[in-house]
């Protein structure tokens, strides 16, 4: 009878819908490995966008180097290179002296150390086969507390994390899909008042507990609240729609493709072109910009940060909305 009894439990676990799920699962963790190691197995400069005050001929042998690693435009002078930088039209400025053997190279680290260096490599590189040598100085450099600007990427994936995750216990304990419309819209009240507190958490983190991210405290409340309630709001609509799958596809928008797409560890122009292509429209990179944005470049740069962030956060709100109107059917959510 206990043999039985075993054997009738070990087969009812195995259900299709538990088998659907554990392929789904790996799946999932081979797109996470796939995504991570192929975005930064070999970072290679492409296309980094630079101003350069120096003769047209100089600049087209920029333009012109194997692999192309820089998009340089030429610029009058170097006040208007640094300009460029700050409201974050390039990356860096190449300046030529006419008058001696020694060239300068701006760098903004705050931007990303890794893409720093990149240029740095390049510039002496580009120096030497000149016969000149290049100094190098970094007019926006990250702050002493923030090592190679990593603490706009973790301060996002942190947030991001929250919000994905409350919107996934939420599911796990209510359901997946709100039954009526005015059971949507308590789940966004209720979402919007911890994203508020999460918001609010985080900014406390990085300025006055651990001076990481000091002088923007309100900014990054409310940057942080946005991007917790879009990232909430966009997980609960997937569950309402494709149940506990949702959480899942959830994972590969906003971890497996979002987080080496951000910009993080590595810059967009590091990359390769698929991740560059889509870094700046999931909320992971667009929240790792608008941080860095706020701190160190006066915000300037942000109408696309904020507008992709907000459009996830409205989206999801609309779908959620529009899953708690839809009958219940059969296999919107995988039995377990």
């Amino acid at each position: 009878m206990h043999n039985a009894t075993s054997g009738a439990g070990a087969r009812g676990a195995l259900t299709p819908g538990t088998l659907a799920l554990v392929v789904g699962v790996l799946l999932v963790q081979l797109g996470f490995l796939l995504s991570y190691i192929g975005s930064f197995h070999h970072p290679e400069p492409q296309g980094i966008p630079v101003a350069v005050v120096a003769p047209q001929q100089a600049a087209e042998r920029l333009d012109n180097l194997p692999g192309h690693p820089l998009d340089p435009t030429v610029v009058k002078d170097e006040r208007t290179a640094r300009d460029r930088i700050e409201r974050r039209d390039a990356e860096g400025a190449y300046l030529m002296n006419p008058r001696g053997r020694q060239d300068t190279l701006l760098t903004a680290s705050a931007a990303g150390g890794p893409q720093a260096q990149a240029l740095r490599r390049i510039a002496e590189g580009v120096a030497a086969d000149q016969g000149r040598q290049v100094k190098v100085v970094d007019v926006t450099p990250a702050g002493k507390r923030d090592y190679e600007s990593l603490t706009a990427f973790y301060l996002i994936v942190g947030w991001l994390v929250g919000g994905y995750l409350l919107a996934s216990l939420l599911g796990v304990v209510a359901g997946t899909r709100p039954d009526r419309p005015a059971v949507g819209a308590l789940r966004l009240a209720g979402v919007a008042v911890y994203s508020v507190l999460s918001g609010l958490g985080g900014a406390i983190i990085v300025d006055p507990v651990l001076d990481a991210l000091p002088g923007h405290f309100v900014e990054l409340w409310w940057l942080g609240a946005l991007l917790v309630f879009g990232t909430a709001a966009v997980t609960m609509a997937l569950e309402a729609f494709c149940g506990i799958v949702g959480i899942g596809i959830a994972v590969v928008i906003f971890v497996v493709l979002g987080n080496p797409s951000a910009g993080g560890a590595f810059q967009s122009h590091l990359i390769p072109p698929f991740w560059r292509a889509i870094g700046e429209w999931i909320p992971t990179g667009a929240g790792t910009t608008a941080v860095r944005n706020i701190v160190y470049f006066s915000g300037h740069g942000l109408t696309v940060p904020l507008l992709v962030m907000g459009a996830w956060a409205l989206a999801g709100a609309l779908f959620l909305m529009a899953g708690s109107l839809r009958r219940r059917q059969p296999g919107l959510s995988l039995p377990v």
